[in-house]
């Protein structure tokens, strides 16, 4: 993705305000946490997910992110939920999800532990992205833990799905991030939260303006090599 402009996620959305709150500031997509088995004030119902899917504007990735049981019961939600895009987290095998995605009207995107990235590449081929993140003993994202960005970095030069990466990004940390890793997206929860679940409008802004700053520098220095 050299050159390329990074792109950014906010996630774990449980309002309208913090919504519009991501929206103004210039995010790409936002994540809509339904349906896990984790304890997460991040988690909406599903009835309540459908509106803020609904409420994204046209081209702002809505983004539902469970962690289902099987592929029937993330099908069934994402018909319910109609979002742009759906985000697995758990242990499933490459013909799950290949089968998941042809039943789908949704992109997928599946989340791997970031102590093992490489283990994306057996899924290359029947998602349409990776979430990069630090999980929990339960095999949930958000623990709002950094991983190591250069292994990360190693692991994408080997996809060819898109890499978004996640786990423990905030305003102080998100530019140096994105010039190490160079992915495709950033995706943030906790860093931007004023409490669990409630974004702080000020912590989003300037996530979002340090990754466009972030990738223009970056853009810069290499124009600038000789």
């Amino acid at each position: 993705m050299s050159g390329a402009r990074t792109r950014t996620k906010i996630c774990g959305l449980t309002n309208e305000r913090d919504l519009e709150t991501a929206v103004d500031a210039g995010a790409d997509a936002v994540g809509i946490v339904c349906d896990v088995p984790v304890d997460t004030p991040r988690e909406v119902s599903v009835e309540r997910a459908a509106a803020l899917a609904a409420a994204a504007p046209p081209f702002v990735t809505a983004v539902l992110v469970t962690m289902p049981d099987d592929p029937g019961a993330a099908i069934e939600l994402v018909d319910r939920v109609e979002p742009d895009a759906v985000q697995l987290h758990g242990e499933f095998p490459p013909g799950d999800l290949g089968y998941l995605r042809s039943r789908v009207d949704a992109a997928v995107l599946y989340a791997v532990d970031a102590d093992e990235p490489d283990a994306a590449t057996r899924y290359d081929d029947v998602v349409d992205g990776f979430v990069v993140d630090t999980a929990d003993e339960d095999g949930g994202g958000g623990t709002g833990e950094t991983h190591d960005w250069e292994r990360t970095r190693a692991a994408a030069r080997d996809l060819a799905s898109p890499l978004i990466l996640a786990g423990g990004l905030e305003p102080d940390n998100v530019a140096a991030a994105v010039k190490t890793v160079e992915p495709f997206a950033v995706d943030v929860a906790s860093g931007v939260e004023a409490t669990g679940g409630e974004k702080d409008p000020t912590a989003v802004r300037s996530f979002v303006e340090r990754v466009a700053n972030g990738t223009t520098t970056e853009a810069t220095d290499r124009r600038a090599e000789p």
